[in-house]
């Protein structure tokens, strides 16, 4: 998988059977469907929701960092949920006979995890048939106020110096700078296309990692809201919201092959935003 605006995005996503979408650079992925060897190098894993298909493979990502002598793992988890989570690696405690050492975040909608020095993990609501919410990578930069832009650096190292000492650090450091975000990249999980109403910030992230299960009219829109997932008629109809440097479009049926996908959007999707669409096909049959 190339870089999509500056950022590696790598992994798997088929519906109904495996999804984890790996940013090898972070050392984080969301979801685990599946047991993959890539995973067990990440030490942070988002989930999005309880599908088996999207958080299967925990007990094996736990148990074989264990067994390697690797750091504890850290799970982030939706509040709805965490009770059964907690049950259900208790039940493999149990059975496996071992600790399965890990570290369980509850988060959700309005809390932020940090990442890095300047990432902020946001979690958003997403909307599919189990509770869900899928994440946000924002990055938290300072830049001079305003008033003074114009000022000399010397004029703005002694302001600095004097703000210092006269406030403290933090202070001085408030009143020179404002913060400025910008989402990085945004991983929706299993969703209606809602989702774009509820977090309309999505449509100006960098990069959208959003699913797309069904590409025609072998499944009708209707029943692609019923099941919670988006149709490509519904990205289709909004084509002209989404102001994304790149989209990875993921979570596709079983039913398409890759070489169908890549026609299918090839085909179907306007030409503007035909070339910021990327398909996620690997591990797929041809």
């Amino acid at each position: 998988m190339p870089h999509l605006a500056g950022i590696h995005i790598a992994g798997v996503s088929i519906a109904g059977l495996e999804t984890c979408i790996d940013l090898p650079e972070l050392r984080m992925a969301f979801d685990l469907g599946r047991a993959y060897d890539f995973a067990l190098a990440r030490p942070l894993l988002c989930f999005t929701h309880p599908h088996m298909d999207h958080i299967g493979a925990v007990g094996w990502h736990c148990s074989t960092r264990a067994m390697r002598k690797m750091p504890v793992p850290t799970y982030l988890v939706g509040h709805e949920w965490v009770a059964e989570f907690d049950a259900m690696m208790q039940a493999w405690r149990a059975l496996d006979r071992s600790e399965l050492p890990h570290r369980r975040i509850a988060i959700g909608p309005g809390e932020e995890h940090a990442l890095q020095k300047d990432l902020l993990l946001r979690p958003f609501r997403s909307h599919h048939r189990a509770p869900c919410q899928g994440y946000g990578i924002w990055k938290r930069t300072h830049k001079l106020r305003p008033q003074y832009k114009e000022l000399p650096e010397q004029e703005i190292a002694a302001l600095r110096q004097s703000l210092r000492q006269s406030l403290g650090p933090e202070r001085a450091s408030e009143t020179l700078l404002c913060a400025q975000e910008q989402l990085e990249l945004a991983f929706t999980g299993d969703t209606r296309i809602d989702v774009l109403d509820s977090a309309p910030e999505l449509r100006k992230a960098r990069v959208l990692v959003m699913e797309c299960s069904f590409l025609d009219d072998r499944v009708p829109v209707e029943r692609a809201r019923e099941m919670g997932h988006v149709h490509l008629d519904e990205i289709i109809a909004r084509a002209e919201e989404f102001e994304n440097e790149a989209l990875l479009l993921t979570h596709f049926s079983e039913r398409y092959s890759s070489a169908e996908i890549e026609r299918l959007l090839e085909r179907r999707l306007p030409e503007g935003l035909r070339q910021r669409v990327t398909p996620l096909v690997e591990g797929r049959r041809n």
